[in-house]
């Protein structure tokens, strides 16, 4: 900065506010400024700048997966909405690990985010601690956690499932199974397990064929493994309700390779609308969630937070319910 002052024949503090678009200094210097800024590279030190005026300039998001399409749409939307405003979005990547998730909360907690926006898979007591003591805003996503950390902007996975399950009920299905992930405590996916048994108890139905089958997330080569242990153990089985829509592709896959009907001797359903769940054949029945809604309503949220903070006040609690809609299609 003192090498471009010198060169532009101005001061250092003029150089930073040629820098600042809203800050006071004539067009003409600021021009002066930005052609020998450009002239030298001249690259501004963010963390610098962050230390006099208490902001970071990021916004640190966690999600399970970099390969999951609903997560690559929820971060995509809420990187464009943040860039209005000048954020940039850093990304950990948790893998579905409370644990990782802790150590990345570690690391970002040291560069001061913003705010904080966690794809909720449960919390360790360390990183729920952590986050409490740091004062920095958070926003739990995909889910209504019981003890929401701060602000939500989801549906419940529980009500979802159950909904689903309870349409699948109505239209006949009796012998239900459900496959799902192991090493799943607190998760989105035991909790859409909890929601179709919950329905299926509700009903007075068997609950009892529930095939944990891997940690997640559980892939489309994995749901064909597991068809044939669920026909091997319940034959009955009317109705396969997979923990995703991928899952269920897999199962879909096996069925077809078997030669087994679907839904003439096996209904399949999953959950999260995926692409493929579309346009696969026969097209299988889910639970579509608007993911992109997800990361605007939590880019929204995070900008009211901010405004929150230059007025010298905490936003409260928030919680923004995103719809989670049961799809029948012809797997069913």
């Amino acid at each position: 900065m003192s090498d471009v002052a010198r060169i532009a024949g101005v001061s250092p503090m003029t150089v930073s506010r040629a820098l600042r678009n809203n800050a006071p200094v004539s067009r003409e210097t600021r021009e002066r400024v930005l052609k020998v800024v450009r002239q030298l590279g001249y690259v501004p030190d963010q963390l610098a700048s962050g230390l006099a005026s208490q902001r970071s300039g990021f916004v640190t998001v966690m999600v399970p997966s970099l390969n999951n399409p609903h997560f690559a749409e929820t971060v995509g939307a809420l990187t464009d909405l943040l860039a209005t405003a000048g954020l940039q979005v850093l990304i950990g990547h948790t893998e579905y690990q409370p644990e990782r998730e802790e150590q990345l909360i570690v690391t970002m907690l040291r560069r001061r985010p913003e705010a904080i926006v966690l794809t909720y898979d449960g919390h360790t007591r360390a990183t729920r601690s952590m986050i409490e003591a740091s004062g920095v805003p958070v926003v739990e996503i995909w889910e209504t956690p019981r003890r929401p950390l701060e602000h939500v902007v989801g549906f419940s996975n529980r009500d979802a499932a159950r909904s689903l399950a309870e349409k699948l009920i109505d239209a006949g299905f009796r012998q239900f199974a459900f496959l799902g992930e192991s090493d799943d405590k607190d998760t989105r996916g035991a909790a859409r397990r909890a929601g179709v048994l919950a329905a299926l108890r509700a009903a007075g139905l068997p609950d009892h064929r529930v095939l944990a089958f891997a940690p997640p997330p559980i892939t489309m080569q994995q749901g064909t493994r597991a068809l044939p242990e669920i026909l091997e153990r319940w034959p009955e089985t009317e109705v396969v309700i997979c923990v995703s829509d991928p899952c269920a592709f897999g199962v879909l896959t096996e069925c077809q390779r078997r030669k087994i009907a679907v839904p003439g001797k096996l209904a399949v359903a999953g959950f999260g609308d995926f692409e493929i769940s579309g346009i696969s054949v026969p097209a299988i029945t889910t639970v579509a969630v608007d993911a992109q809604a997800i990361g605007r309503k939590a880019g929204e949220l995070i900008l009211d937070i901010r405004a929150a903070e230059m007025r010298g006040v905490r936003l409260d609690r928030q919680s923004i319910p995103i719809h989670a809609v049961p799809v029948l299609r012809e797997s069913t």
